[in-house]
């Protein structure tokens, strides 16, 4: 059976899945194991995540990996991010990160270890904790799978939780900044929002019939700014829960960034964020959010280009972004657009005090 230092590897899963005729039916599943609890497995398929009950399990065990990236390209990758979502507040552990923003976003306040910690592992992790604790926070550390695996097990045996398996996801920066395809117009565009309701959302019309569209393909432009307008950072403070003044900084504190905006008559409907990090080689998308009442008419998708575009000729050659593996609809909306998991990441909570 499978233990917690298979997290991060590559599994099958053969489940009971009924009885006919007397006779035992199963199920045969291969994907990525990112979560393993005393109830559950939860394992990273090509078709979505899979949960899977520990009661239902026949028999499981890793697997050869299929090609994955290397370790030096999921650090690369992870620096990549960890520059375009910069915490104001950083310290180092030999080669390992540590962020803090007051709070705001796991990711802006976790350690990030990657490379050497320059000390025994579990030496490291209570640096790590004596760190948030001075800061009057709780310590998260994000262990992108399998590369840091090996801290993964330190963290179970001390306690620590795990958050929803986080997909990091790449595309080529030419094919997401080509013209776009007619089958994308109706996808539901929301990156970690609820989607609209089996009727769709309420049309943006009013008394005299919908307002007109101005894009190329039928949608509205979109504008790129270099800094944040007011009712921008009013839709992000929405998204995530408020917005201190260490948030302004993660936002804005890139060399290169721009703030994407889709109106019609003056009304911001559509939003995202780009930023060009890594030495020039990735455009990263985050903040991508459609109000609900302008949802399934292909925003997300024109925003998504225009940052593409602009990334493209900013030099970037490929396309990021984090997305929670359990928000099916913004992971089935960029798996139309070309994206593809890179590697998988969880972020792990200490245990209180």
């Amino acid at each position: 059976m499978l233990r917690q230092q298979d997290v991060g590897h590559r599994i099958v899963v053969r489940r009971i899945v009924g009885i006919r005729e007397g006779r035992t039916l199963f199920s045969d599943a291969l994907g990525e194991l990112v979560e393993l609890s005393e109830t559950h497995i939860t394992l990273a398929t090509d078709a979505g995540p899979l949960r899977v009950p520990v009661a239902e399990v026949h028999r499981a065990k890793r697997v050869p990996p299929a090609r994955r990236p290397t370790a030096a390209a999921v650090v690369a990758l992870e620096l990549a991010a960890d520059e375009a979502w910069p915490a104001p507040v950083r310290g180092r552990l030999g080669d390992w990160r540590l962020r803090w923003a007051d709070g705001w976003t796991g990711r802006a306040n976790s350690a990030l270890p990657v490379g050497d910690p320059d000390r025994p592992l579990p030496a490291a992790l209570d640096a790590v904790q004596r760190w948030y604790a001075e800061r009057g926070g709780t310590a998260l550390v994000n262990t992108p799978l399998p590369l840091a695996a090996p801290v993964g097990a330190e963290l179970d045996a001390r306690g620590w939780t795990a958050r929803p398996p986080v997909l990091v996801q790449t595309v080529p920066l030419r094919a997401l900044a080509a013209p776009p395809d007619a089958g994308l117009a109706d996808t539901p565009p929301d990156a970690d929002t609820p989607t609209a309701g089996p009727d769709g959302p309420p049309p943006l019309a009013g008394p005299d019939g919908p307002p007109p569209l101005a894009g190329p393909d039928g949608t509205p432009p979109v504008t790129l700014a270099g800094a944040p307008a007011d009712d921008w950072l009013a839709i992000a403070a929405g998204r995530k829960g408020g917005l201190p003044d260490a948030a302004r900084h993660v936002l804005t504190a890139v060399d290169r960034v721009r703030f994407a905006e889709l109106r019609i008559d003056g009304r911001l409907l559509a939003v995202g964020r780009g930023t060009v990090t890594g030495e020039g080689r990735w455009l990263g998308v985050s903040l991508l959010e459609v109000l609900p009442e302008a949802r399934r008419r292909g925003f997300a998708v024109a925003v998504v280009r225009a940052l593409a575009r602009w990334g493209a000729d900013e030099g970037a050659t490929r396309a990021f972004l984090q997305v929670e593996q359990s928000n099916t609809g913004a992971v089935e909306l960029y798996r139309r657009l070309g994206f593809t998991t890179h590697h998988t990441y969880l972020t792990r909570v200490a245990p209180a005090a």
